[in-house]
């Protein structure tokens, strides 16, 4: 009977083994997906901003939780921009960086939303000079803070590519 006890114990501890081990081993497969997730949103943000600006930002990174994306950069301002910013001009730079975000809207969405397969609510971006931390923050759907009937129908503007 003790053998047989032992026996029973031995089986337990193995099947309590491989469910720790697979219960560890998830996480792992989710956090390189989510790894992948957010140097797609890097990557997809530094790549258009240097695209459109001619040079990117020289550090990048991303944050993603719930229904908020968050992308960090520093290094962007252009050398007319620095010039503008040194020469004491920093509100024309700003206007003219929340135009530019105004008018990619659709392009700058487009990247979270292939990066995240979720759609995008809300655009917002923020800047500021000493140090240069450009800041673009995207909130998604479904989310508990904005209600159905106050989602605009999406507009799908024309973009040149």
């Amino acid at each position: 009977m003790a053998c047989l006890a032992r026996v029973a114990i031995s089986r337990f501890e193995v099947a309590v083994r491989s469910l720790v081990t697979v219960s560890i081993a998830a996480p792992k497969s989710d956090s390189r997906h989510r790894g992948d997730v957010l140097t797609a949103i890097s990557d997809g943000i530094v790549a258009l901003l240097k695209e459109f600006y001619g040079q990117g930002p020289t550090r990048a990174k991303s944050y993603y939780e719930d229904d908020l994306v968050v992308c960090v950069l520093r290094g962007g301002f252009s050398r007319v921009e620095q010039t503008l910013l040194d020469g004491g001009r920093r509100d024309s730079v700003l206007r003219q960086r929340m135009e530019f975000q105004n008018l990619m809207r659709a392009r700058f969405t487009a990247v979270i939303e292939n990066a995240t397969g979720k759609t995008v609510i809300g655009f917002m971006s923020g800047n500021q000079q000493d140090p240069d931390i450009t800041c673009e923050v995207f909130i998604l759907a479904p989310t508990d803070l904005v209600d159905e009937h106050e989602l605009a129908p999406r507009e799908h503007p024309a973009t040149e590519d």
